[in-house]
């Protein structure tokens, strides 16, 4: 079982994602709108999983990963996105994401992915 921070400003996606990872047996410690808030609960709930989407208001996925790597480096990163530039995959991983989740997924590809880098 893993503790997991939800990042995405779309509701909807929110919910199929904490219905799938909750159905899997992890637990929802967080859920933010936006990078800011991402950085702000990581810092205190201290997830095992962060969920993050890339494109949100105020600060992005790429930035808040990047603060989040910076005050946690062992932080494990998953973005879940629609963006799908190799450009961006590349900033995403040069930032320390630890895998990448292209939207729509299914929820067997999201819960084999956290289940991956729990392991390792």
């Amino acid at each position: 079982m893993a503790r997991v921070l939800l990042v995405d400003d779309l509701k909807f996606i929110k919910m199929i994602e904490r219905k799938a990872l909750e159905h899997s047996g992890h637990q929802i410690v967080g859920d933010a709108k936006n990078g800011r808030e991402a950085f702000e609960l990581y810092t205190t709930v201290k997830p095992d999983i962060v969920l993050m989407d890339i494109t949100m208001p105020e600060v992005n996925g790429i930035e808040a990963l990047k603060k989040i790597i910076a005050f946690d480096p062992r932080a494990k990163v998953i973005i879940c996105s629609a963006q799908s530039h190799d450009k961006i995959l590349y900033d995403a991983v040069k930032a320390g994401a630890k895998e990448y989740i292209i939207k729509p997924f299914s929820t067997e590809r999201l819960i084999s992915t956290i289940n991956k880098i729990l392991e390792k």
